[in-house]
């Protein structure tokens, strides 16, 4: 399996911290949907707490929540970012957070044993499929900077490792 990695940058890009790229908020697999007007920066800085301690949220870009979105998952030891984007094509790209401790797993993913703890983290996207620890981080710190890092432009956060 060959994955395309785009190593972190050590400078990270000053962004506006009072920005809001997004424009719809999902909890799963429970929760609420928080719309465009009611992104508050008390729900801002809510979704940015629960990071640390375990949430499920779908950050969208779109306000019908069609495209352009970042999943995050946390049991607050694993973190997952997915970042899906629609192109001027109309084709997704899809980039994973990306997590080099695991790289030796790569080829054993397609193996689909998904009760192999040495491959799969304990957490689910969408709820439902097993994520690979490769596409996880366990660094909360930059897992919440990276959240806020789209929350506030809409991009992938260049403090941490991305794969597709």
């Amino acid at each position: 399996m060959e994955i395309e990695i785009i190593t972190k940058q050590e400078i990270i890009p000053s962004f506006d911290p009072n920005a809001v790229a997004v424009k719809r908020i999902e909890y799963y697999p429970y929760g609420g949907t928080y719309t465009e007007d009611e992104i508050t920066p008390k729900v801002i800085h809510k979704i940015l707490k629960e990071i640390p301690t375990g949430t499920g949220v779908y950050l969208f870009l779109d306000p019908d929540g069609e495209c352009d979105w970042l999943e995050v998952v946390s049991d607050g030891e694993w973190l997952f970012l997915g970042y899906c984007f629609q192109d001027e094509s109309g084709r997704f790209d899809n980039w994973y957070s990306y997590n080099p401790n695991f790289a030796d797993t790569i080829d054993k993913i397609k193996d689909m044993n998904f009760s192999d703890k040495n491959i799969y983290s304990p957490i689910n996207s969408g709820g439902q499929s097993p994520i690979p620890k490769i596409n996880t981080i366990t660094d909360m710190d930059a897992g919440v900077k990276a959240v806020e890092y789209f929350i506030r432009t809409g991009g992938r956060y260049p403090g941490i490792d991305w794969a597709r």
